[in-house]
């Protein structure tokens, strides 16, 4: 079953579409309903729920009067509503971060380029509690053993009938920085060559022997969708994210993540790598 989140962005690509087909542009329709132009941007881009009496009005504004498909928009609405399973963690998921979540859990692929952590979809329980400790909000141990339980159950995505193909790029320093000591980091490793080996995952390593790259400040993860015209650029801050939907962003970091390809590692190469780094390169620490 789709996630909130993918459905609210189908009926907001549908909702473009029938705009467009009108003509009108966004800031006209958003004047002719007495919206503002941001909410007609946030409703197309699938980052805001739904009322019903606001896609009626948005329908009745671009003509559409069939019964039958008016029934199945507001089908949709409705089910774009609920709430998805990562609800249930409150104040262990920031609200800027539910949106990526619940693309990650519908989508068909995932590109992401990282400088500094393993991406969170590819953490082990103890690499994700030695980041969470060191937060400046300072959580407490229960809130994070919240987080750390709401971070590895998004690796159910895995499990899925039809999992995401999965294609990771991490700078060498993800992998030498010792987050939570030798011990933790020995088993991250381990657990992205496991996941490497069982599932849809490549994994590239980028040396420091490449150099000057593609992306050198700025980490970032592309999501495809099987069902949902458009793919989407995900780019975290400390305390907010971007989401890009233009065709020209989505072109740019393509084409980034096609460079830092070449200059990293092939994926068996990576594995290798990695293979030789957690059997010495962590020392005998614990």
């Amino acid at each position: 079953m789709d996630s909130p989140t993918v459905l609210r962005r189908r009926l907001g690509s549908e909702l473009r579409r029938l705009r467009e087909r009108t003509g009108l542009q966004a800031k006209a329709a958003a004047d002719t309903l007495r919206f503002s132009a941001t909410k007609i941007s946030r409703i197309e881009s699938g980052q805001t729920t739904l009322k019903e009496s606001d896609v009626r009005a948005l329908l009745e504004l671009y003509g559409v009067t069939d019964e039958a498909e008016l029934r199945q928009f507001i089908s949709l609405t409705r089910r774009s509503t609920q709430r998805g399973w990562w609800h249930d963690y409150g104040d262990a998921l920031p609200d800027w971060f539910q949106t990526y979540v619940g693309m990650e859990s519908d989508a068909a692929r995932i590109r992401a380029y990282e400088i500094e952590l393993v991406p969170g979809l590819l953490q082990t329980a103890d690499y994700a509690r030695a980041i969470f400790r060191i937060s400046p909000s300072a959580p407490s141990a229960d809130e994070i053993e919240r987080r750390v339980k709401l971070r590895i159950q998004r690796q159910e995505i895995f499990h899925r009938a039809d999992p995401p193909s999965v294609r990771t790029i991490l700078n060498e320093a993800v992998l030498r920085r010792p987050i939570g000591g030798p011990h933790v980091m020995r088993d991250q490793v381990l657990h992205l060559i496991e996941l490497a080996e069982k599932y849809d995952v490549a994994i590239q390593v980028l040396p420091f022997t490449a150099g000057t790259h593609a992306s050198m400040s700025m980490a970032f993860h592309i999501l495809s969708f099987a069902d949902v015209p458009g793919d989407v650029v995900y780019v975290e801050a400390l305390t907010s994210s971007l989401y890009m939907e233009r065709e020209s962003d989505i072109a740019h970091h393509e084409l980034v993540f096609a460079r830092l390809s070449e200059s990293a590692m092939s994926p068996q190469d990576s594995l290798s790598w990695m293979q030789n780094l957690a059997t010495e390169g962590y020392g005998r620490g614990n």
